[in-house]
């Protein structure tokens, strides 16, 4: 783009820009660096299977009113196009507390009706789970929400669901795509906001999402544990007191300071539960008040992290993994039959389908990320679905939502503890006894920060050339599951390392799992080839 292109480009950007402060952002770039301008408007955000992620800001390649403008527009063109009924049917559209949210959604509404398609609006903060449940509820055409879920919280999100509930996979997000692509984001028709097309949506879905959450409980009969929550400044915390009040279980001790919806995060840098140090308020009110559980939703409620207490008083939070565990070894057993079938991902662990072999059910691993899960729910509906993870904090132990569903998990969860305290034993012997069972599955995860087009090369290359031995092990396979964009290395001894370039950040994931050994040493080794 030539100088006066940029230019012109900005020009039209900013006499569009329908907010103050996205304005001032923008003609202060105009005024001063040429570069940062031109890093902004050089391409767009990309539409994929998350959606759109990234900070609020001015331009093309942030999060604003002109891009989201156009990413609905070009929403709507493929409703029409590929569903006859999508029109009637409609969208139905919810946003967190983060930054902006609110206009967002709003924007989404007002173009939908522009397009004559129905657009049914929350007129309240929703959890992720909550409007993904709502779709199919509604028998929506689509459903939109804007959330960048623990993102950091300079961030902002647009995560779209098409008829079934579920996250869109391929070909539905190249074909958004295309349809975004022939939309200037700068001349996007809107609706009014008080069109006809455009609806209100209120308590009334909250109502129906809770009516179902007494069915999740297996062991209605187990008191509630004490358990200590934190909503992570989301937007989670009052439809999980609502939750545990509908399942019959004790209310849940909520961390004051992070339990009302506050974008900014106030208490933590990064709203993501597995980061270090996020859960060590919740960890705190445990200690304090006794609780035999600890639980956590990310920002938007889709993810759910735990910790328990330890036999010398201490806490320790649970991996992902655990927890799934947890889940499958207790659906399991409170269930029968064969044609059973639980889920989980390639960067999971392997112990569920030892666990599932176990019980003489089937067991499935999909490629990365939720949606997967989702779509091995839809493609096998011979099987009776039980329950489905990924190894970052998602879990899936209902029919409806077809998404991860930090509520639904964080009532089944408590009412676990609650069963393993009447059974006579603790989280952690739960834990152990596993271990007895299928052997003590260990596992290691880390990251490397660099560039999504970094990391991208980085794992071609480990792909074109892989190594002959990683730590000292020599490398018995190398699986690659392109689809996913990932590398399986499987070691001498039973190591197992894993690596692909993340979805949603600036980073290389590893992955590592052995049996009675740590493969910590290995998931370095690994690290250390990206050098």
């Amino acid at each position: 783009m030539t100088n006066d292109d940029l230019s012109t480009t900005v020009q039209r950007w900013l006499a569009a820009e329908p907010d103050a402060d996205i304005r001032d952002e923008l003609q202060a770039l105009l005024d001063g660096d040429p570069t940062e301008l031109e890093d902004r408007f050089h391409g767009r955000l990309q539409f994929g299977t998350a959606g759109l992620r990234a900070a609020v800001g001015a331009g093309p390649l942030r999060m604003n009113r002109l891009v989201v403008r156009q990413a609905a527009a070009g929403l709507a063109r493929y409703i029409l196009d590929t569903d006859p009924r999508g029109a009637e049917r409609g969208v139905v559209i919810g946003f967190d507390a983060r930054r902006k949210s609110d206009v967002f959604a709003a924007d989404t509404a007002r173009v939908m009706a522009a397009n004559g398609i129905k657009a049914m609006l929350f007129d309240q903060y929703v959890p992720t789970p909550v409007l993904a449940w709502s779709i199919t509820d509604f028998d929506a055409a689509a459903g939109v929400v804007v959330t960048a879920s623990h993102n950091p919280p300079a961030d902002n999100g647009y995560k779209v669901y098409l008829a079934d509930g579920a996250q869109i996979v391929p070909p539905h997000d190249a074909g958004i795509a295309a349809r975004i692509d022939e939309v200037d984001p700068t001349d996007v028709a809107l609706a009014a906001p008080d069109h006809e097309l455009i609806s209100t949506v209120g308590d009334e879905v909250f109502d129906r999402y809770l009516g179902a959450i007494p069915s999740v409980r297996r062991r209605s009969d187990v008191p509630g544990p004490t358990v200590a929550y934190t909503a992570m400044h989301g937007v989670g915390g009052a439809t999980v007191m609502r939750a545990f009040e509908a399942a019959g279980l004790p209310a849940p001790i909520p961390v004051e300071a992070q339990y009302r919806p506050d974008g900014t995060f106030p208490t933590v840098s990064f709203p993501n539960p597995e980061e270090p140090g996020a859960m060590d308020l919740l960890i705190e009110t445990a200690r304090t008040a006794g609780a035999d559980l600890a639980i956590a939703n990310d920002p938007d409620a889709d993810r759910l992290a735990a910790a328990i207490p330890q036999p010398d008083g201490s806490w320790r939070r649970l991996g992902g993994d655990e927890i799934g565990w947890l889940f499958a070894d207790y659906l399991l057993e409170h269930g029968d039959g064969a044609d059973r079938l639980v889920v989980t991902t390639l960067v999971s662990s392997a112990l569920l389908g030892k666990i599932a072999a176990a019980h003489g059910v089937h067991s499935v691993e999909t490629f990365t990320g939720f949606k997967w899960i989702a779509r091995e729910v839809l493609d096998r509906p011979e099987l009776d679905f039980v329950m489905g993870y990924e190894q970052a904090l998602g879990y899936l132990i209902t029919q409806q939502p077809l998404d991860k569903d930090g509520i639904s998990a964080a009532v089944l969860f408590a009412e676990m503890a609650g069963a393993a305290a009447a059974d006579g034993r603790t989280m952690q012997q739960w834990l152990d006894d596993l271990a007895a069972r299928f052997g003590r599955h260990v596992l290691a995860d880390a990251s490397v920060r660099m560039s999504p087009e970094e990391a991208a090369a980085k794992v071609t290359a480990l792909r074109a050339d892989p190594p002959a031995a990683i730590g000292g092990r020599d490398v018995l396979s190398t699986e690659e599951y392109p689809e996913a964009n990932l590398l399986r290395f499987e070691l001498d001894g039973g190591v197992r390392v894993q690596i692909r370039p993340s979805g949603t950040e600036p980073k290389v994931k590893l992955y590592g799992e052995a049996v009675d050994e740590d493969p910590a040493p290995f998931v370095d080794a690994l690290a250390g080839l990206l050098a």
